[in-house]
């Protein structure tokens, strides 16, 4: 073949090349763009019922910024004999440390279930379980909005098949195994709330041992933990105990045929984790509950009830004594900012962010994330007389709920850096 032949047929077979190339990119490109657009055009609406296998939920608006003053809720429901798996894609609100203004709150069930956490700003926390087929979603805006909102996937799997990824769930066979994320080829991951849901027999009780525990040491458990419930749900009034730290609880009895078993991890230090095991027991066992406590820090106050009468408020508001001379007899001691303050009755009621914890005794503290809050009476109003975005030393009793309470005879004073010194010399005193 002469050599000019030889690269026209060169020639034409490039040319051909190039026009197949061109026309199977042009089609790429226009299904892309397709998909693009089908996507850009599906809109999140405000609520809703969800039923299937498996779906797609949105903020209201997603992903352009949500609207302000609204109250959202999705209710997801799977197929029967499944748990619901919730992973966040992406998640954007308005950040807050306690998540007061804009958040999602994910319940257990449809109706009075577990809340399996509250969140905003932009972290994603691990995947959510529920014990049954029912996922409840909230989410809540004030009038100030910040961000996109979120977005999430829902899923579902038989109770016993979610792999290690997932934690939590129903556990209702005579005896079985739980255990953290990752167990035991890794640490367990920040970000993660489990339930385990023990159902008995109604003529039977619950032991629980564990086998191997290892959850970030905290002395009060603030952090990363482990709480036991008698009961279906979170209640701190039947709350058997609360562990962290490296060293295995002492065997746990229920009191009735259902226990529920709360593991959280917060954003920060991850461990080991742990391993536990359950079974059945006749309820004739004689039951030896460990007292509500943590595996580092006993409780050694008891609520103390305090009522309000208008002959209390009638006493000189004085500050009494020292810091020295009121802590021993003093149910709690700690340091905080007030940040809510609302008069009810003659009463002042307030939301406490903690500064530290110097003594808790039976005070109930809440967490989200690094931050722990607290609930506050002051019982005569104006005595003594808190401002909220102040900081003070609190020291006063607790009552049967869990909150303190505050009396003229206690001692109540504006904190400052100096004070510090003074109060960790407290902190290690025997009483």
């Amino acid at each position: 073949m002469p050599r000019s032949e030889n690269k026209r047929s060169v020639c034409s077979v490039h040319n051909t090349m190039w026009r197949t190339c061109s026309i199977f990119c042009a089609w790429t490109l226009l299904f892309l763009t397709e998909v693009c657009a089908q996507s850009q055009q599906r809109t999140f609406t405000c609520g809703g019922n969800i039923t299937g296998e498996s779906g797609v939920i949105g903020s209201q608006g997603y992903p352009g910024v949500y609207p302000p003053n609204t109250k959202c809720v999705w209710r997801i429901t799977v197929p029967e004999s499944k748990v619901v798996i919730l992973t966040f894609r992406s998640i954007d609100l308005e950040n807050d440390n306690l998540c007061r203004y804009d958040y999602v709150d994910v319940h257990s069930g449809h109706v009075n279930g577990q809340r399996l956490g509250r969140f905003c700003g932009t972290f994603k926390p691990g995947a959510l379980v529920s014990t049954g087929n029912k996922m409840l979603l909230q989410m809540v805006s004030d009038a100030n909005t910040a961000g996109s909102g979120f977005l999430a996937d829902f899923d579902s799997a038989p109770p016993h098949e979610r792999g290690d990824q997932y934690c939590g769930g129903r556990l209702d066979k005579p005896s079985g195994t739980f255990k953290t994320p990752n167990w035991p080829e890794k640490d367990y991951p920040a970000g993660v709330t489990c339930f385990w849901r023990i159902v008995a027999p109604k003529n039977q009780i619950i032991e629980v041992k564990f086998e191997k525990f290892d959850v970030e040491r905290d002395n009060y458990c603030r952090y990363d933990h482990v709480s036991i419930f008698n009961g279906a749900e979170v209640n701190d009034a039947k709350r058997i105990g609360k562990y962290c730290g490296d060293s295995p609880p002492a065997p746990v009895f229920s009191e009735g045929n259902q226990l529920l078993i709360q593991f959280l991890s917060d954003l920060s230090l991850t461990a080991d984790g742990f391993i536990g095991h359950y079974k059945f027991r006749p309820k004739k066992l004689p039951i030896t509950t460990t007292p509500p406590t943590t595996t580092t820090q006993p409780v050694t106050t008891r609520p103390i009830p305090l009522k309000y009468s208008a002959a209390l408020c009638q006493q000189t508001c004085k500050r009494r004594g020292t810091l020295e001379s009121n802590y021993c007899s003093s149910n709690f001691v700690i340091t905080g900012t007030v940040i809510t303050a609302a008069m009810r009755g003659g009463s002042m009621y307030a939301t406490v962010s903690i500064i530290n914890v110097y003594k808790e005794g039976s005070l109930v503290i809440q967490q989200a994330g690094k931050t722990m809050s607290t609930k506050i009476i002051i019982l005569c109003k104006k005595c003594p007389l808190i401002r909220r975005g102040l900081n003070y030393i609190f020291m006063g009793q607790v009552d049967e709920e869990g909150r303190g309470k505050i009396a003229p005879q206690h001692f109540v004073m504006a904190f400052k850096k100096k004070n510090q010194k003074g109060l960790n010399v407290l902190k290690n005193r025997q009483c």
